[in-house]
């Protein structure tokens, strides 16, 4: 039995402009057909060399009628979905699948520390149960300057998490959002969170 306060994961909307693509794709077919009575109609009956570079011809045509044919069909009735993201936690929360992320790296030299800490501050910002959510630094060049950054990733954290949910900041990578993030708002505890942080950064 449904639950009457059901509410979809996606909204499906039309795409604009399929009227115009239908009269458009229309127009092809018709052309097609008109090129394919021509090949059949005026086929010629003198010289070999004539008649195989017509079926080659012919040949090539059919098989462009039939590509356009397929990629036509997908695209005669197009629709994109909305996905409301938030909606899966607050519907499959206790039902979520524990998922591992693994981040790979091997060179502090090609892969800057400070852009593998970035990523993994991103990754444990992700808007999941942190009960089930497990990430891992693989680091195959065992860099201890990989090793430190991490424990003073690890300090940031402490920070950067609550403040990433506090406010629900986009992009979550702290270096991201430095960089693009515009002066805050007169939000006084918006104000003294990012004066906190800078410190740790």
């Amino acid at each position: 039995m449904a639950k009457s306060n059901y509410v979809p994961l996606f909204e499906t909307k039309q795409v604009k402009g399929r009227v115009v693509f239908r009269c458009i794709a229309a127009s092809i077919f018709l052309g097609i057909c008109f090129i394919v009575m021509y090949r059949v109609m005026f086929f010629p009956v003198g010289g070999k060399a004539e008649r195989w570079v017509w079926i080659g011809q012919f040949l090539s045509e059919l098989w462009f009628c039939f590509y356009w044919f397929l990629t036509t069909v997908s695209r005669w009735n197009s629709v994109y979905r909305l996905p409301y993201i938030q909606r899966l936690s607050q519907r499959f929360e206790k039902e979520l699948p524990g998922i591992d992320i693994f981040v790979c790296t091997a060179d502090p030299l090609i892969e800057p520390p400070s852009m593998v800490v970035n990523t993994v501050l991103s990754v444990m910002a992700y808007d999941y149960p942190p009960e089930k959510l497990s990430i891992y630094l693989s680091d195959d060049g065992g860099s201890d300057l990989t090793f430190y950054a991490m424990l003073e990733a690890a300090n940031f954290s402490k920070t950067w998490l609550p403040f990433c949910k506090k406010f629900r900041v986009e992009p979550t990578s702290p270096e991201a959002y430095f960089r693009t993030a515009s002066e805050p708002l007169n939000d006084a505890d918006n104000w003294l969170s990012v004066k906190v942080i800078l410190i740790f950064v």
